[in-house]
């Protein structure tokens, strides 16, 4: 079976929360991918980080309700949102600041960034852009109902459950089963070190209990002290 066909199925992280993987390959290395899903208090159901959309995964999200918010959170977390907004008409599609230059095909309703007041989905999270990495323009989000922190790019967690090049690769780099980035990441991604303490403190105030990773293994308890002890090297 091809990676393009592993079956993605949802798995329940707290109430009202899922997440779908897939296989994704990067520069020939497999770090997977990872979207969630979160019905709202009307029904409504917002994807974050889309993956590839078959007719298993299509039934399984109508089980849960009606597809109103589509939301690609990062400059390089966009490339299955396409198929979703196309099978999902009646939904609008959000973006990370920088997507609609680098998407024009894609039908973007708005561009993230700043507060969360005025959007639909305001009253279910907080959401906000990671200053200082201009290569990813990361939006994170909050859900504050299950206190679980949503994210792409913000931190990979490669452990056992990766395949074994993926494994030895990371171990190559000091950076195996560890949450973060690892020393050449923050070196190629960083640019505004001040500007990402910001971002990173004012999401570290929002107390996050568990943390869904795209790349790698989730957190299921105590994420603040987790990220805190991952970024270490920027906070203090």
């Amino acid at each position: 079976m091809s990676e393009a066909l592993v079956p993605a199925t949802l798995e329940p992280v707290a109430p009202d929360v899922w997440t779908a993987r897939r296989p994704l390959r990067m520069l020939g290395v497999q770090l997977g991918t990872r979207m969630t899903v979160v019905r709202l208090g009307d029904g409504a159901l917002f994807v974050h980080s889309p993956v590839r959309l078959d007719a298993p995964l299509r039934a399984a999200v109508d089980a849960l309700g009606t597809v109103r918010f589509v939301v690609a959170p990062s400059r390089y977390h966009h490339m299955f949102a396409g198929d979703w907004v196309a099978a999902y008409p009646g939904a609008t599609l959000h973006g990370a600041p920088g997507l609609p230059d680098k998407r024009p095909d894609l039908p973007f309703a708005g561009v993230l960034g700043g507060d969360a007041g005025g959007l639909p989905w305001a009253d279910a999270f907080e959401h906000r852009l990671v200053e200082g990495v201009p290569l990813f323009n990361e939006v994170v989000f909050l859900h504050r109902a299950s206190s679980t922190l949503i994210t792409s790019d913000l931190a990979l967690n490669i452990g056992p459950d990766s395949p074994w090049l993926t494994r030895t690769i990371f171990r190559a780099m000091w950076h195996y089963d560890r949450l973060g980035w690892s020393r050449p990441e923050r070196w190629l991604y960083v640019r505004d070190r001040a500007a990402m303490r910001r971002s990173f403190t004012a999401i570290l105030d929002w107390a996050p209990e568990r943390m869904v990773l795209a790349h790698g293994r989730p957190v299921d308890h105590s994420a603040a002290a987790r990220l805190r002890a991952a970024y270490a090297w920027l906070l203090d």
